[in-house]
């Protein structure tokens, strides 16, 4: 008859889980999977990391049951195993909001700087576009916003705004959004274009957010 504790047994592999993304870079790598199935090598290159070193850390994760695989020719692709792992990330996000002092520090003196105002929430971004009376914009790169984005919005990354501002309504209502609540693409965009004039909030949020809640998006393309 088996001596084992069934509730060691479970924090045992609770703590696993906790393990495995107990690195900047893993954290980094559930951020990129949130926006949709990536390559290793592509990964690689949004985390700053060597594609090694990339791989060997989701190795971890899905040994962890946080991301899955697929192979596809000599490439390897990986997404996140289900959307309880956004909210891991964000149950992280909130005590460390609550309770770690450089937290706050960082969100004061470099996102409160950029948008001091209250961001808007889902459900309100959604009765906004039902009437029509806000221009969506999604700041993330056009390969992110190709594997999905909320639907309606436009795409205007970031790196291109200066050159673009004739493509906004400066008399209309914007709401920009991008991979997350502290996705700094989103503030630098409201930063930018509120000191142009521009009519500009963002979204509480982030795309990955806004799919896993069941709201419209445009479908994703297939990855090659």
């Amino acid at each position: 008859m088996s001596t084992e504790n069934p509730k060691q047994i479970l924090f045992t592999q609770f703590a696993a889980v906790a393990k495995a993304v107990a690195h900047p870079h893993r954290l980094e790598l559930l951020e990129q999977l949130a926006q949709g199935e990536r390559s290793v090598e592509v990964l690689a290159d949004r985390v700053r990391a060597t594609v090694t070193n990339a791989s060997q850390h989701l190795q971890h994760m899905r040994r962890a049951g946080l991301v899955a695989a697929r192979r596809s020719g000599k490439f390897v692709f990986y997404r996140l195993a289900d959307d309880a792992v956004l909210d891991l990330v964000a149950a992280l996000r909130r005590v460390a909001e609550t309770q770690s002092a450089e937290v706050d520090r960082v969100v004061r003196g470099y996102f409160d700087q950029r948008d001091t105002l209250e961001p808007v929430t889902r459900t309100e971004l959604m009765e906004r576009l039902q009437a029509g009376l806000v221009t969506v914009l999604d700041v993330r790169p056009a390969d992110e916003f190709a594997l999905g984005h909320v639907a309606g919005a436009i795409n205007l990354p970031l790196v291109e705004l200066e050159r673009r501002l004739a493509d906004l309504d400066s008399k209309h209502e914007i709401i920009a959004y991008c991979r997350g609540p502290y996705c700094v693409l989103s503030y630098e965009a409201v930063a930018r274009l509120r000191a142009r004039g521009f009519r500009i909030r963002r979204l509480e949020d982030g795309y990955p957010e806004w799919r896993a809640a069941g709201l419209p998006v445009e479908a994703a393309s297939p990855s090659a």
